[in-house]
């Protein structure tokens, strides 16, 4: 990239870090890092139109034409390119017997998903747009971790909806809250009273809890899923025993797991990763920022078979609160002050993020809503538990086929459900 082509350069977040460096040291296997959402248009579509909204969508966001490159001293920096060639693909599938269609819609996917990026080249995200039938489309957005979390994905969504039915005209949507103020206000924020934080909340930690050996020369390896979801009177019942509480259900799915990691390892202090939004409300206009926020962070539970669930559950919530204004130190750096290498080997991810309600677009009668069913996106860990909120609680764990067989995984999703309903229905079970 020639420097007339160069908009801006900036630092990275403690996340996006941490993602570069898994990519670059995983070179010989799959990168867990790239993401895949695939959207249904339903409704008359102007292909050169959604295009346009397309290209319109990434000049609007700077963050969005970055690449990943080392200045001379080795430190990381994401460059801005001012313009950059969005790779677009059109397929017309319509000729296709439904079955064979979607089959092919989905080898379609699969292999964009396997195509990898180079970091150091924007954009780091790509589109192929897939003709059904005359009113029925699916776009496939593949991209980079690195560039978006999963609450960007919904703005993205929004503003792609309104560009499309502006015919790509920028002016109908609000002025861009840049990245670029997040990671300005990263910089501002008191290092040493974190790590004091950190430092404090990890005292006393005694090992890992690790399920697996630690193999750094690992691959990356795709994982396999098994999904459950709560059916609407035991989620009702969940969240009211919660609410009633004063507890969250993101506290009391992490007690549970902390739980289960509890019963697998014999240990009665264990630590897993948890997902946190890092949108700091002190950072105006943060709810609406496009880019990577998140970070991941442990999260420790204390395991005593004298107290109850609801003791466990506050006791979490109530330290994770305290920690709250320091969710943005790195993961390195708090692994550092702990001592004990890497900490954890599971994490746990809370998905609750700001989807509309499906209905058609007053202008051009087009829906556009996520195909939840075909979305793709991992960590390298060999287990993580997500969790989504709704009416029907939904649940997935993504496990290493190589390092557990199916049974072990639904064993492992099996005592989380048992521990959920068990909080529900004797609320002093430890």
């Amino acid at each position: 990239m020639t420097s007339s082509g160069l908009e801006d350069i900036l630092p990275l977040s403690p996340m996006q870090e941490g993602l570069l460096f898994h990519s670059r040291y995983e070179q010989d296997g799959a990168d867990v890092y790239a993401v895949q959402h695939v959207f249904a248009l339903e409704g008359a579509l102007d292909a050169a139109r959604l295009r346009a909204a397309v290209l319109a969508l990434v000049q609007r966001h700077p963050n969005l034409r970055a690449g990943f490159r080392e200045v001379d001293s080795g430190r990381p920096v994401q460059v801005i390119a001012r313009q950059v060639d969005v790779p677009w693909s059109e397929f017309d599938l319509t000729s296709l017997p439904p079955a064979d269609a979607e089959g092919e819609l989905a080898r379609l996917a699969a292999k964009e998903h396997a195509r990898r990026f180079d970091l150091a080249e924007p954009p780091l995200l790509r589109f192929s747009l897939v003709r059904l039938a005359a009113e029925r489309h699916r776009l496939i957005m593949t991209t980079h971790h690195i560039l978006l979390d999963g609450w960007s994905t919904p703005l993205l969504v929004r503003e792609l909806t309104t560009l499309y039915d502006s015919r790509g005209d920028a002016t109908a949507l609000p002025r861009v809250t840049p990245y670029r103020q997040y990671l300005g206000w990263l910089a501002q924020q008191d290092q040493p009273a974190a790590e004091a934080a950190w430092r404090e909340a990890l005292g006393g930690l005694e090992q890992p809890t690790l399920l697996t050996p630690v193999d750094p020369g690992r691959p990356g390896l795709m994982p396999e899923r098994i999904t459950r979801e709560l059916d609407e009177d035991r989620t009702a019942a969940l969240a009211d025993w919660a609410r009633r509480h004063g507890v969250t259900l993101n506290a009391v799915l992490q007690a549970a797991w902390g739980l289960v990691l509890g019963r697998s390892t014999g240990h009665d202090d264990v630590v897993f990763g948890a997902v946190v939004a890092g949108r700091d409300p002190r950072l105006p206009g943060v709810e609406n920022m496009v880019g990577l926020l998140i970070n991941m962070v442990p999260v420790r539970v204390f395991l005593d078979p004298a107290q109850s669930l609801l003791t466990t559950v506050e006791q979490v919530q109530s330290a994770q609160s305290r920690l709250t204004g320091h969710h943005h130190l790195g993961l390195a750096r708090i692994q550092q002050l702990a001592g004990l290498g890497d900490l954890f080997d599971t994490a746990v991810v809370f998905e609750n993020y700001p989807w509309d309600e499906p209905g058609e677009r007053p202008e051009s009668g087009l829906r556009i809503t996520p195909d939840l069913g075909r979305g793709r996106d991992a960590t390298h860990y060999p287990l993580t538990l997500v969790a989504a909120p709704g009416r029907r609680l939904y649940l997935r764990l993504d496990y290493r086929d190589d390092l557990f067989d199916r049974a072990t995984a639904l064993g492992f999703l099996d005592r989380l459900v048992r521990v959920l309903d068990l909080a529900v229905v004797e609320s002093d079970v430890s």
